[in-house]
């Protein structure tokens, strides 16, 4: 899904991000697009393997923020122009409110809530098939900017 004007072209980031990892917990980036000015955001898929889970087919909380943090990521750089791009997570804060479980389907979107000139603010959810949250994250992001 390309976009137009001078925002990033995100095309090649769908499916794992460019994280292996992702892939192999069973994460995938389905589409992406801008809203607004800045507010990116981004939809996956999330099916867990055996990875992401503890012995009881429950899956790790740690990998609910891998998979949050991910999403936010994507979201806010879907926003940028150029070679602008983020840096760094500055603060993740997840909240697991239901278990998810290892072979399960289950949908996830990040937003962007506000972007400033050195960080981003972006917020995530993971959501089963009717649409109940399983979790949920915000995160600051610091940013790179290319100066033109």
């Amino acid at each position: 899904m390309a976009m137009a004007g001078d925002y990033k072209d995100m095309d090649r980031w769908l499916g794992n991000g460019g994280m292996p990892i992702i892939g192999q917990i069973g994460g995938s980036f389905l589409a992406y697009g801008v809203d607004g000015e800045d507010l990116g955001w981004v939809e996956g898929a999330f099916t867990p393997t055996d990875l992401a889970g503890n012995p009881h087919g429950i899956v790790q909380a740690g990998i609910h923020s891998l998979v949050l943090d991910a999403a936010i990521n994507f979201a806010i750089n879907a926003a940028m122009r150029g070679k602008d791009r983020t840096k760094a997570t500055l603060e993740l804060k997840t909240e697991t409110m239901r278990a998810a479980l290892v072979d399960q389907e289950y949908v996830f979107r990040g937003d962007v809530v506000r972007m400033t000139r050195q960080v981003a603010f972006g917020e995530g959810v993971i959501r089963d098939r009717e649409g109940g949250i399983i979790s949920r994250a915000t995160a600051t992001f610091l940013l790179h900017r290319v100066e033109e």
